[in-house]
């Protein structure tokens, strides 16, 4: 077996929810979560509305008009991290206003070099679970994911689960099922999709971890500005 014990997980949960307790996508989270310590790693969560992150692509909105923005002090939670993983509900199809809010926060950040050059987000990875009783799954997974990998975060192979239940109103996961369970918590397609994102979000984490992150070869931001074009054309006064 693999040892994750020095991988940290950060999981934001962008419910809608006043508190997290409430919160559906809370409880799929936890299931991967779950597997996640069961195998040595560390996790921590984050309850955006816990927290007043305020919408803007800087990285402290108060020198931009706000009087409060508790970004600055999640921000080495995300630093630490070598796996991200975003929870939203769906609404409309779409993932949550706090969802977007988070994106927006990340990308504020995306200016952040590490010590090769490259992107800050470089040898994190990342996932998503999406909870509902609408369609939209898949449609809210390419959009977080897409903006992850964008900003340098690394996506595994299979990183997004959800449960929707059947199509309009009705039951959410984790809701009682009138039978002293609890809704969704034994759907074998759910389960099985939490468990694939969870070990590939370990699996990659590790293996960039071990590795020292990716290569700086053809992504070092800092030679480019310096005038290195690696595969274009370089005139012999550049160095």
């Amino acid at each position: 077996m693999s040892d994750f014990s020095k991988l940290n997980a950060l999981f934001f949960n962008t419910s809608l929810k006043r508190t997290a307790g409430e919160s559906h996508t809370q409880l799929l989270m936890n299931a991967s979560a779950g597997i996640m310590e069961k195998h040595g790693v560390t996790v921590e969560h984050v309850h955006m509305f816990d927290h007043q992150i305020v919408p803007g692509v800087y990285p402290d909105m108060t020198e931009h008009g706000w009087d409060r923005d508790d970004w600055p002090q999640i921000w080495p939670k995300v630093l630490e991290a070598d796996i991200l993983v975003i929870g939203t509900p769906l609404w409309l199809g779409e993932e949550s206003s706090l969802c977007r809010v988070l994106i927006e926060r990340l990308y504020g950040m995306s200016g952040e070099l590490n010590d090769k050059g490259q992107s800050i987000y470089y040898g994190k990875v990342g996932g998503c679970v999406v909870t509902g009783n609408e369609d939209g799954i898949k449609h809210a997974a390419m959009t977080i994911c897409y903006a992850l990998s964008h900003l340098g975060v690394t996506i595994p192979p299979q990183a997004d689960c959800g449960w929707i239940g059947e199509a309009g109103p009705g039951a959410s996961y984790g809701d009682d099922d009138g039978a002293g369970g609890k809704i969704g918590f034994d759907n074998d397609f759910t389960q099985r999709n939490t468990t694939i994102m969870t070990w590939n979000l370990m699996h990659m984490a590790k293996l960039l971890k071990d590795a020292g992150g990716l290569p700086n070869e053809g992504n070092d931001r800092r030679a480019w500005k310096a005038g290195c074009r690696f595969d274009y054309e370089n005139p012999e006064y550049r160095a």
